[in-house]
């Protein structure tokens, strides 16, 4: 997924304090999991070969036993040959306030009927993209997997990034038959990332924190990339597998900034957004917004998007090729088609729909114009 790229090195020194608490029969498979730290940072191993430790709980009876059928079949597996060492929550120590992850905290602050209840937490794992992609149909629809850190998350055309603890790393599953509007969900998945963080700090008396959407999956605050959403889907017995992972920064401020460091500028209080709390209030909003989505159209959350993007009417220049000449027009945006893309008006009132070019970093210096009727 693309949460911000951090591009930093990792030593076991991060995880003792999580070794510390974990039960003695699990520690084993803690340990893996701090050799595989150790090896990144530079101790000659090869990641590839890495055992990943995860940790499989639910909210309810219902969950709980899916986790235990899960584990028991051994049935989670990771591509590029990466071992995986699987437990249940109740296979290891409570885990208090000071821990990465709570799992506890987070179900406690979920209130869905679909979303997040069941959880796959990892200390430390390749990507939670990974995860949900790979074993889609091994788990239940809106299962989600957490990451506190994760060194090969996935990108824009395949970019790899590296994320350090702070981050909120997660990806999800949601199951759609309309191929039509799959592109439109991570337009949804954007406001319900938006909406989450302005909910907590609306219940944590926090100043608001007014999270933006850079189309079509970046979000910024105060002029700095935060977080960023990737979806991907494939098809399989006539429904689309769509995997939607997400990296927010919570905690911590390179390498731009974070949603803390703002809350500390803005107020004296000491209290910090925490990301069991952010998750869960995503996976409540996202799962009221999707309905509408679904049953309404996403025609009904166009006022509040277009209220949380950075774009209406933002003028863009766009270069094309007019023989041996590369000439510059001048568009505004106004919003998006039915496709998802961007819907605009040129200084010559043609009306057009913009595509990223599949190139750049920058979506805005490498759109491509085409003309609607």
């Amino acid at each position: 997924m693309p949460p911000l790229s951090c591009l930093l090195r990792f030593t076991s020194l991060s995880f003792r304090f999580l070794d510390k608490r974990i039960s003695e029969r699990t520690k084993t498979n803690y340990a893996l999991c701090r050799s595989v730290a150790s090896m990144d940072s530079g101790g000659g191993g090869s990641s590839s070969s890495s055992t990943c430790t995860l940790v499989l709980s639910g909210k309810s009876t219902a969950e709980k036993e899916i986790a235990e059928s899960v584990k028991k079949n051994s049935a989670i597996k990771l591509p590029d040959n990466n071992e995986v060492s699987i437990l249940l929550e109740s296979e290891i120590a409570k885990l208090d306030k000071e821990e990465p992850f709570n799992v506890e905290l987070f179900f406690n602050s979920l209130s869905t009927s679909r979303f997040g209840r069941f959880l796959i937490w990892s200390p430390r794992l390749t990507s939670t993209h990974d995860v949900v992609s790979h074993n889609f149909c091994e788990l239940p629809i809106g299962a989600a997997c957490v990451a506190d850190v994760q060194y090969k998350g996935r990108g824009r055309s395949k970019n790899v990034w590296e994320s350090p603890l702070g981050c909120l790393l997660f990806s999800f599953t949601v199951q759609m038959e309309d191929g039509r509007v799959v592109p439109l969900l991570q337009y949804v998945v954007s406001l319900a990332v938006t909406e989450a963080i302005k909910d907590v700090c609306h219940r944590k008396g926090l100043p608001f924190l007014d999270v933006k959407i850079k189309w079509p999956n970046d979000l910024y605050l105060n002029g700095l990339k935060v977080g960023g959403i990737l979806c991907t889907s494939t098809y399989k017995s006539k429904k689309f597998n769509v995997s939607a992972g997400i990296g927010l920064n919570v905690n911590n401020e390179k390498p731009t900034t974070c949603l803390n460091a703002i809350i500390r500028e803005l107020s004296a209080a000491a209290f910090q957004l925490r990301r069991e709390e952010i998750i869960a209030a995503f996976f409540n909003k996202f799962e009221n917004l999707y309905d509408l989505f679904i049953n309404q159209g996403f025609q009904t959350l166009e006022e509040l998007y277009h209220r949380t993007w950075l774009h209406s009417g933002q003028r863009v220049i766009i270069q094309e090729n007019n023989g041996d000449q590369v000439v510059e027009n001048v568009v505004t945006i106004q919003g998006l088609t039915s496709s998802g893309y961007l819907f605009a008006i040129g200084d010559d009132n043609q009306i057009c729909e913009l595509h990223p070019d599949g190139n750049s970093f920058d979506f805005f210096k490498g759109l491509v114009r085409r003309k609607l009727e």
